[in-house]
């Protein structure tokens, strides 16, 4: 509480044997009369003349009073006026200071203070990628609104913008793929494989844009690849998710551009978790025939992934995954990516004209590509 201070000497009435004048604050004040003696004698005693002595009409000596002038009076000396002394008041104490509401003012305190976090967060991630809007990290993000949570149609509204197909042109022709949108200049995460030995690539948005793309880096014993479409400036970032936070169970909902169907929707659940996925690190190697060989469990699945292999630990997820999903994005109910789609098994090999999806699909989960992205952006190729 705050408290209105006092000095402790600003009302102190000096005693009379110190000598000193009363103060003025003592309501004990007789009013000046020109015309008269002040102060008046004391009853039965007299007055004496300058240098005389009194005495009291018994006889015994009256000590006598201090006699003082009386300007204006017969006899008197000569001299003005003097006015009656008003009391003066006490010295108005200094108004208290207001007091914020504690419980109040604390809460606008961690609001700001989480407010200059919050700022202080996305300007360095700002400052990684070259001042763009990139996309959000926290857990809490709700992407769709709150009444709409695991609505695929909110879901696909809200994320497809930030799914674009992805065609590299090949020595043996072209693959597709999908990319997510992780900065509004053009950042745009996909698989190794779906870029692995090409020599140009072009990325196409949701809203039908295109541009020409250059691979920045990547890393094949993640599958994971960061290529930047040129000229882009305000593209829709996805928000990025927590994958450590996924349960077996969850709805998710599958992005991408199977068979060059840009912007296809699937939704399904996550089947299991930290599945072993291997896959090919050949640089040389291309898609066979639209699918991506890869060995889970001793087996292979979609062909040979051959000799140069690496091994992840993935989100298997039961929605339709085709050949052209491969770098698009496996979302959560609140619209946050939880993982890049990287696998998927059907069950007539390496024909892509065959039984298409039969519910085995795998992803990267997003925080292993999240530990993944200052090695992709400083330009490493691996």
């Amino acid at each position: 509480m705050t408290e209105s201070i006092r000095r402790s000497d600003a009302y102190a009435q000096p005693s009379p044997s110190e000598g000193a004048t009363p103060s003025p604050y003592r309501q004990q004040h007789a009013s000046f009369d020109a015309g008269a003696e002040w102060p008046p004698p004391p009853a039965g005693s007299a007055v004496p003349s300058h240098g005389g002595q009194a005495q009291g009409g018994d006889g015994t000596a009256v000590l006598p009073t201090a006699v003082l002038p009386s300007y204006g009076a017969p006899g008197g000396p000569a001299g003005p006026s003097v006015p009656p002394v008003p009391p003066v008041p006490p010295a108005a104490a200094p108004a208290p200071k207001k007091r914020a509401k504690g419980p109040l003012a604390l809460l606008a305190a961690v609001a700001i203070a989480a407010a200059a976090v919050g700022g202080g967060t996305a300007y360095a991630l700002q400052e990684l990628t070259g001042h763009d809007t990139v996309a959000s990290s926290a857990t809490s993000t709700d992407v769709v609104p709150t009444g709409e949570r695991g609505s695929i149609a909110a879901i696909a509204e809200a994320v497809s913008p930030s799914v674009v197909e992805i065609t590299a042109s090949l020595p043996n022709g072209t693959s597709t793929g999908s990319g997510v949108i992780i900065s509004s200049g053009g950042e745009i995460l996909t698989n190794n494989h779906v870029i692995a030995n090409a020599g140009s690539v072009r990325v196409r948005t949701s809203d039908g844009r295109s541009y020409n793309a250059r691979v920045v880096g990547t890393d094949s014993s993640k599958d994971l690849a960061l290529v930047r479409a040129d000229g882009a400036s305000d593209l829709k970032a996805a928000a990025l998710g927590d994958s450590d936070g996924v349960a077996v169970g969850d709805p998710v909902v599958a992005i991408g551009s199977p068979e060059g169907l840009t912007g296809t929707v699937t939704a399904g659940i996550v089947s299991a978790l930290n599945r072993d996925v291997t896959v090919s690190t050949d640089e040389n190697r291309s898609q066979d025939g639209g699918w991506w060989p890869f060995e889970f469990g001793g087996r292979h699945f979609n062909g040979d992934p051959g000799s140069s292999t690496t091994t992840y630990k993935a989100i298997q997820t039961d929605a339709s995954l085709n050949p052209g999903n491969s770098g698009g994005a496996l979302i959560d109910a609140h619209g946050n990516v939880i993982g890049i789609n990287s696998a998927m098994y059907a069950a007539s090999g390496s024909d892509s004209s065959g039984a298409g999806s039969v519910g085995l699909g795998f992803a990267i989960p997003i925080n292993t590509v999240k530990a993944d992205l200052a090695q992709l952006r400083s330009g490493a190729r691996s």
